[in-house]
């Protein structure tokens, strides 16, 4: 039975329609009001809320397409569902493209309609099941993330309770770990839980400047500074100013910029390229990167004093194979991710196959690499999940493009039944997790009979 506070509207011009409909919902144990036409409906919808709406397609004043396109204008967080006695295909086509949830035809029997406002309210429990993942995806409850970043697995709770209690402070932080791991989100993620969240958060990666631009870039210059300096510049660090700025790839910096940079951190102070003045800036430093600056000290490529300056507090962040528990919590995010940006519902998750072959593979481009698996198994899948084939070959996905005869080896009617047979029950079970009640009823066979199958074909 339904908690006695879901509310239905039911919209109907026949009086004995809305007594019948009235009667039975409030049998079973739903809150229900009634109006005679999409207009007296609309009000009703505006004043209070409602779970469902079932509202009848012909009327006087204002029809049920109507109500449905007024209905949306309006907001309304009401699942609608469309009645009909003189309903065809494209009526029901219209009104799902309309917004309608479902669409059911008259006469019906009294058990379809409590059927389809129990499909009903599990859509919506998914829906809002699906609202709670993007919440926790986003970063909006701690315990499973620091901003975008996201992972339960002990070293990334630690890495995210370390960046925390660091983000209050003004303390230069290192932040290490492969490419690809999500040194920068880290980094934004200190800067948007410490007091300086609304002040500016400069990123620049050291490598991809030229070496003879680099003092301009980060220090700005005055006008007549050099050949084409038509007028003064900010640098980076007063862009930044009273907020922070994030070093990409610190171990890229050329030794006669590490000596300026250590004197700003010391003097917090800089000077425009060009300019006999010096501007005082507030700029708290983050710097990453994928080399061990230690090693780079030994070998003269990097100062000493800079790394110390530097790595007052060290935040590692370990790399995907470390930590293959947070790959099913990844994949979720990034099919929610590609899917909301392709517009696309089909595609709901990852199969436990998948998933295994995903967990096994040792990810050297780390969680950016992940991300880019998962954008071209969104693409490539053609069911609500993403199968093994849908995977890159490196990672062990199989192609099923070639051929027939090719895909089967044989040419038998008898033998390729079978084969195809085996290969349908074994999708079946990989896209269910195992679920045999499930997979029979995508194989659209009985359950027996597939339990039959499976021990047929040593499944």
């Amino acid at each position: 039975m339904p908690e006695p506070d879901k509310k239905v509207l039911i919209i109907d011009d026949e009086d004995n329609m809305r007594h019948m409909l009235s009667a039975l919902l409030t049998g079973q144990n739903y809150s229900v009001k009634t109006a005679g036409d999409g207009m007296a409906g609309l009000k009703l919808l505006q004043k209070q809320e409602f779970d469902f709406v079932l509202c009848d397609i012909k009327m006087p004043n204002m029809d049920g397409m109507s109500f449905l396109k007024a209905a949306a204008s309006a907001g309304h967080s009401a699942t609608i569902i469309m009645m009909s006695a003189f309903g065809t295909v494209d009526t029901a086509l219209e009104a799902m493209k309309n917004g309608a949830y479902d669409y059911i035809s008259k006469p019906f029997k009294a058990d379809e309609i409590v059927l389809v406002l129990k499909k009903a309210a599990e859509r919506e429990r998914l829906r809002q099941e699906n609202i709670l993942l993007k919440k926790r995806i986003a970063g909006l409850e701690g315990s499973l993330g620091l901003g975008t970043m996201i992972g339960k697995s002990k070293v990334m709770q630690e890495v995210f309770l370390l960046a925390d209690r660091v983000a209050g402070h003004t303390t230069t932080v290192l932040i290490t770990g492969e490419s690809g791991t999500g040194k920068e989100l880290v980094a934004r993620g200190i800067h948007n839980n410490s007091p300086r969240a609304a002040k500016p958060f400069v990123a620049i990666n050291c490598g991809s400047i030229p070496e003879n631009l680099i003092e301009s870039e980060f220090f700005g210059y005055v006008r007549g500074a050099f050949t084409g300096a038509d007028r003064d510049k900010k640098g980076l660090f007063e862009e930044a100013n009273r907020g922070t700025l994030f070093l990409d790839e610190i171990g890229e910096l050329p030794l006669s910029m590490q000596v300026k940079l250590l004197r700003v951190l010391q003097e917090h102070e800089i000077r425009r390229v060009g300019s006999a003045k010096n501007n005082k800036v507030d700029v708290r430093i983050v710097a990453a990167t994928a080399k061990t600056l230690a090693e780079e000290v030994q070998a003269g490529r990097f100062r000493e004093d800079l790394f110390y300056r530097l790595n007052v507090i060290n935040v590692h962040i370990p790399p995907l194979r470390e930590r293959a528990g947070d790959i099913p919590l990844l994949c979720d995010f990034f099919v929610e991710k590609f899917a909301a940006q392709m517009d696309s519902a089909r595609v709901q998750g990852v199969s436990p196959a998948a998933v295994k072959l995903l967990m096994r593979h040792p990810w050297p481009g780390n969680v950016r690499e992940l991300e880019n698996v998962i954008e071209r198994a969104v693409i490539l899948a053609d069911k609500n999940v993403i199968l093994p084939e849908n995977l890159p070959d490196k990672l062990g996905g199989q192609k099923h493009d070639r051929r027939l005869d090719d895909i089967l080896g044989t040419l038998s009617i008898k033998k390729g039944r079978k084969m195809l047979e085996q290969r349908l029950i074994s999708r079946a079970l990989e896209s269910t997790g195992g679920n045999k009640s499930r997979a029979a009823e995508l194989l659209e066979i009985s359950y027996p009979s597939l339990l039959s199958k499976i021990k047929e074909y040593g499944l």
